[in-house]
């Protein structure tokens, strides 16, 4: 954790970047994941919306285990608070407990839920789930034991929904799509309308 930490410590041109970037993957991952939705608006195929919902309740259900964990298993404290002298804080600091991560489970549950659909897909969530728990390290929030318990509760999570819970995800993704999809459909024919000529 102090080598990941510290390299942002001896590279000021590496700090900006790394934080800037970290901060703004969360909310570009999220919209990735709604997303799948519109995916299968463009495709005509029922299986992106479930793969949607699928990825949206397995991140629910891994921070729903992660608080269980984190407040009656081990309250970790985040090394920024355990380490002050050793550990340098880069981004804005949480005081909830340090283990599991809650941004890698998420993240996690999320990849594998797609992995478990889309190869091609999956291991490009994949990628990005594991930068995003990397920078959890990098910037003193987590230890990488925080973040390889998140992105095992994260997988477990996935596999546990897109192979137990099937009926509930088809379910839940028919009745979202009575509510979505009308405004799904004006959203895309508003894209794939051709500019009227002048």
């Amino acid at each position: 954790m102090h080598a990941l930490n510290g390299v942002l410590v001896s590279r000021d041109w590496l700090e900006d970047p790394i934080t800037v970037g970290a901060t703004a993957l969360v909310p570009i991952f999220a919209a990735a994941t709604v997303g799948l939705w519109l995916l299968a608006r463009f495709e005509s195929d029922a299986v992106w919306k479930r793969c949607c919902i699928s990825s949206l309740l397995a991140a629910a259900l891994a921070l729903g285990v992660n608080q269980v964990l984190a407040h009656l298993v081990w309250a970790r404290p985040r090394p920024f608070t355990a380490h002050p002298d050793g550990v340098h804080l880069f981004a804005g600091g949480s005081l909830d407990p340090s283990f599991p991560s809650d941004h890698a489970a998420a993240a996690f549950a999320i990849a594998v839920a797609v992995l478990i659909v889309s190869r091609r897909l999956g291991l490009a969530f994949i990628v990005v789930a594991a930068v995003i728990a990397t920078s959890r390290v990098v910037e003193g929030l987590h230890y990488p034991t925080d973040v390889l318990a998140g992105a095992l509760v994260g997988t477990l999570a996935a596999v546990t929904v897109s192979f137990g819970a099937r009926p509930v995800v088809t379910w839940v993704a028919e009745r979202v799509a009575v509510i979505v999809d009308p405004v799904a459909d004006v959203a895309v024919r508003a894209i794939t309308k051709p500019a009227r000529r002048r």
